[in-house]
């Protein structure tokens, strides 16, 4: 398989298997160009601050694009085919999104991984995200692909089981992560955000303050 899309080509193919079904692709795609289709989604479906189902603000500012898009509000957590803000359809997820995902997911060793949905990641450096499942999905036979620009993170990766000790795994800017088969139902959160990039510089002149991160999925 050519793995690199005419449409979103990849700038590194190098491949770190972390743990059984989780691999990490470094450096692999090129962010300035990806970051200007981000700016295209966020003008027919801008970032929000969605609320857990006990209430609670989410530090973490979120969207989406796709077939369906995820949501959590008091009704609890759930995929819909509208943006509740709008009353409309989600964004079609740009086919470049779903190039870099179906070829980054293909490198990682799932050849089959076809996506129906972009969430759309927003941090600052205050930004956390607790430890949870991504459960919400209609088959768990498909991977996770998640791709961050701007600063890097510490992504905790445990095991099916709450608790225990994580793999922390440190991403970069054009870092994708793809977890699946034994790792798919893992827990994982992102437990800081880092100030300045792996360089000692702060985050890129396109994100000089935040991560964004791609959450690929197969929702339906």
């Amino acid at each position: 398989m050519n793995v690199n899309s005419d449409l979103f080509p990849c700038v590194r193919a190098d491949i770190e298997e972390l743990r059984e079904g989780v691999v990490l692709l470094p450096g692999y795609c090129s962010t300035p160009e990806l970051y200007k289709i981000v700016k295209r989604v966020l003008k027919f479906a801008p970032f929000r601050y969605m609320r857990t189902p006990g209430g609670r603000q989410m530090s973490v500012a979120i969207t989406n694009c796709g077939s369906v898009g995820w949501l959590s509000d008091k009704n609890g957590y759930r995929y819909s085919e509208f943006d509740p803000l709008s009353q409309l359809a989600w964004p079609d997820m740009p086919p470049e999104f779903f190039e870099l995902a179906k070829n980054a997911a293909a490198v990682a060793g799932y050849p089959d991984f076809e996506p129906d949905c972009c969430l759309v990641n927003c941090y600052s450096t205050e930004a956390r995200l607790s430890a949870h499942q991504d459960k919400d999905e209609l088959c768990f036979n498909h991977p996770i692909v998640s791709v961050s620009m701007g600063l890097s993170a510490i992504f905790k990766l445990y095991g099916t089981k709450r608790g225990g000790t994580a793999l922390d795994i440190r991403l970069d800017d054009g870092d994708v992560l793809v977890f699946g088969g034994a790792a798919r139902l893992a827990f994982h959160g992102v437990a800081r955000v880092l100030a300045r990039g792996p360089d000692g510089h702060q985050g890129l002149e396109f994100l000089p303050e935040q991560r964004i991160n791609l959450t690929f999925r197969r929702a339906l």
